[in-house]
């Protein structure tokens, strides 16, 4: 990169001089819950953050959200610099998206006594979904599913006790978080198979052409050995790193 094209990288990417790195901090994978001993945000998306302002010489900053629709509502409003969100068409007229640089599994689980065995069941007349609103799952079912209805809470755990409360049929979520909302229901069943894999990716606001080449590139070159790493030193189970672009 010329220390021109650099320059420009820069000015768009940071242009207060400090890259502003927004957090989605419902996405418990690239999220630590506990922070540094200096009330830093610890994880796999922080980590990203760090390396990128380190590459760009700047230092960084976290803007955090507690649901990823809140981030995504805030592209435009000037707050951040760069999102790591999942990406989603919905979402890209304000955000230009690199490709995934991570992937997480998103699937159903039923309770024992329910007749659904199949995913492609679950898209049927009468059969209510609980699930976290303005996931990037729910944009995904919000586009493909015909029959089904949606049915949604704030977060994770919102959606999960609605689910219960409301006694719906089925539950959508992150396999990860699935798993451990099985092992409270003896006898549910997560589905087999996935109805969709959650693209983990960094965005930047859509008029920011010259940072968004930049973070092309950088996505896919954490790709080749950062982003397993930090999966190992986070110890994060579910995720996989996503494959090279096209």
């Amino acid at each position: 990169m010329t220390d021109q094209t650099a320059s420009a990288v820069r000015a768009e990417l940071a242009p207060t001089g400090t890259l502003r790195v927004a957090l989605n901090l419902a996405n418990f994978l690239l999220i630590n819950a506990q922070r540094a001993a200096d009330g830093t945000h610890t994880g796999i998306a922080p980590d990203i953050g760090r390396e990128l302002a380190r590459r760009l010489g700047v230092p960084v900053v976290y803007v955090p959200y507690d649901q990823p629709g809140d981030l995504a509502a805030a592209a435009s409003a000037g707050v951040w610099d760069v999102g790591l969100i999942g990406a989603d068409p919905l979402r890209a007229g304000e955000i230009a998206f690199t490709a995934a640089y991570l992937e997480i599994e998103a699937t159903y689980l039923v309770l024992a006594d329910s007749p659904i065995r199949t995913l492609d069941e679950v898209d049927s007349p009468g059969v209510r979904i609980a699930l976290a609103d303005k996931s990037a799952y729910d944009m995904y079912l919000r586009r493909t599913l015909k029959h089904a209805s949606l049915h949604r809470a704030q977060g994770l755990e919102g959606s999960y006790q609605l689910f219960l409360r409301e006694k719906l049929e089925v539950l959508a979520g992150l396999k990860p978080r699935l798993i451990a909302d099985q092992a409270k229901h003896p006898g549910s069943r997560i589905l087999d198979g996935r109805f969709t894999s959650i693209q983990q990716a960094i965005g930047t606001p859509i008029a920011r052409t010259a940072a968004s080449r930049y973070l092309r590139q950088f996505a896919e070159e954490i790709k080749t050995g950062l982003v397993a790493q930090l999966i190992a030193k986070h110890g994060v189970q579910g995720v996989t790193v996503a494959p090279a672009a096209a």
